[in-house]
């Protein structure tokens, strides 16, 4: 047996109390245009936005490597990108960079 819900709407009269009281909150104001315009929108899910900067490519690595960096979770491609960089601050060379 399945039961239906029913909506059941306020009456105008019972709206407007409800939008008096709302209004009535210093903390439930009505955002205005400028605050809109103001407004950046957030990532919920998915992948975070990258730098534009990076490269997509296929690296073949030992599988102890890649397990090691796996086992710290996600963004664990970020922490091998950082020790790759990390790498080449500890080896830059004058003439190289």
């Amino acid at each position: 047996m399945t039961s239906k819900r029913k909506l059941i709407y306020p009456t105008p009269e019972e709206d407007a109390s409800i939008t008096a009281a709302a209004l009535g909150d210093p903390d439930a104001q009505p955002l205005s245009d400028e605050d809109f315009e103001r407004m950046k929108p957030i990532r919920l899910r998915g992948r975070p936005t990258g730098s534009g900067t990076k490269v997509q490519l296929t690296l073949q690595v030992d599988s102890d490597v890649v397990e090691t960096f796996k086992r710290q979770g996600d963004g664990w491609q970020t922490s091998m990108n950082a020790a790759l960089r990390q790498w080449l601050e500890e080896h830059k060379t004058t003439s190289g960079q």
